[in-house]
């Protein structure tokens, strides 16, 4: 949940001539304009909490489309305007790129792509619906449905995840340690998602908050020393989903499949990549299997930490509206942030299951082969030599 304000504030913008209104003259700190939602064109978007059950999911057949993409993804960007990187380790932004008209050729390289970088932007995509994006979706993959969570007041499109925050949503950025809202989706389904869109229907204008940030995985694990490497690929975690259900419980809410807690191992290898990365999660992971409590509990609170201050990890994402972003649950976390109020944001998620988390001890270091193919220097993690902070 995100922060608003119950009382609306009025906006002085509003009330001035149009001509005024654009003049720089205007600028307010920390005050952006507010949109009206009088006449909602995404009404039927909007969220509800539908009063069925599922049956337990089953497990299910799963191929990664990106092993068939291009290594260079050249059905994709040779119809690209512009490509380019958001930092070095995560995050790729494309233009000219309209998805809901993606070929075959061009979804594979989509997935090989997201499978690299984490995280792919596509901004402006208006035509991409929610039936295009539902599509588009289950072309990766069987689309997963989420147990306690919001969806779509229109029938018929219970899997799609509704994210929703209006204007008179409650604050409730005290609940929540910063830590705690990282996270990547639904880890404690025996396959959790791999790829998954999110578009932006409606939100904070320019400078306005709701930014979402992504933290990648890879570079998790590249931060860790070869020992601390060796000493997690040796274990797994449990992933539970007992909070949210729980949580819904007490909202009088109903939890449309039972929840489950689920082993996974610590450290994954991507099946298109072959790199392999930290898979952990602050929200859901709750033991590390076969140590003491209170190592387990030293292992969860180090791993939150490198996932939540590891920058170089990181990358933040300013929406627009009809933005999209297209990310790989099995290799990165992500969190939104607050402080956006008195604005809407809305935006509709989709998600497909992928294989069961596997640890392949041939697996490679992300780090360590983009650093031999560009020719730069191995990474030193032994703390030897002098070096000035780097501000």
């Amino acid at each position: 949940m995100a922060p608003s304000l119950e009382a609306p504030i009025l906006d002085i913008v509003d009330s001035l001539p149009p001509l005024l209104q654009k003049s720089a003259n205007l600028y307010l700190p920390g005050r952006s304009h507010t949109e009206s939602h009088e006449n909602y064109e995404h009404d039927d978007l909007r969220p509800r909490f539908p009063d069925i059950t599922w049956a337990p999911l089953p497990e299910i057949p799963y191929e990664d489309r990106g092993l068939r993409g291009h290594p260079e993804f050249r059905n994709l960007l040779n119809a690209a305007t512009d490509v380019f990187d958001c930092t070095p380790k995560i995050g790729t932004e494309i233009h000219g790129i309209r998805l809901r008209d993606l070929t075959d050729a061009q979804k594979n390289d989509l997935a090989r792509l997201i499978a690299v970088r984490g995280v792919v932007f596509f901004r402006d995509q208006d035509d991409f619906d929610i039936e295009a994006q539902r599509e588009l979706g289950r072309s990766f993959g069987t689309l997963h449905k989420h147990a306690t969570t919001a969806v779509p007041r229109r029938p018929g499109l219970e899997d799609v995840h509704v994210v929703f925050t209006d204007e008179k949503s409650k604050d409730q950025r005290a609940m929540f340690t910063p830590t705690f809202l990282w996270h990547s989706d639904v880890t404690y389904e025996l396959q959790p998602p791999s790829y998954t869109s999110l578009k932006l229907l409606t939100g904070p204008p320019r400078g306005g908050g709701g930014d979402t940030l992504w933290a990648s995985q890879y570079a998790a694990y590249d931060v860790l020393s070869p020992y601390m490497q060796t000493y997690l690929e040796s274990l797994t975690a449990l992933h539970s989903a007992d909070m949210q259900a729980a949580d819904s419980r007490r909202a009088g809410r109903t939890v449309r499949r039972e929840p489950v807690t689920t082993e996974h191992p610590l450290i994954r290898t991507h099946p298109v990549t072959g790199w392999k990365s930290l898979f952990f999660n602050p929200g859901f992971v709750i033991k590390i299997v076969g140590v003491p409590k209170a190592e387990s509990d030293t292992i969860i609170r180090y791993l939150s930490e490198v996932i939540a201050t590891t920058q170089e990890a990181h990358v933040r994402f300013q929406w627009r509206k009809n933005d999209v972003a297209f990310w790989d649950n099995r290799i990165t976390n992500h969190s939104a942030s607050y402080g956006f109020a008195p604005h809407r944001r809305h935006a509709v998620r989709v998600a497909c299951h992928a294989e069961r988390p596997r640890f392949d001890p041939a697996g490679k270091s992300q780090e360590e082969e983009l650093n031999a193919r560009y020719g730069l220097p191995p990474v030193s993690k032994s703390c030897v030599g002098a070096s000035n902070y780097n501000d």
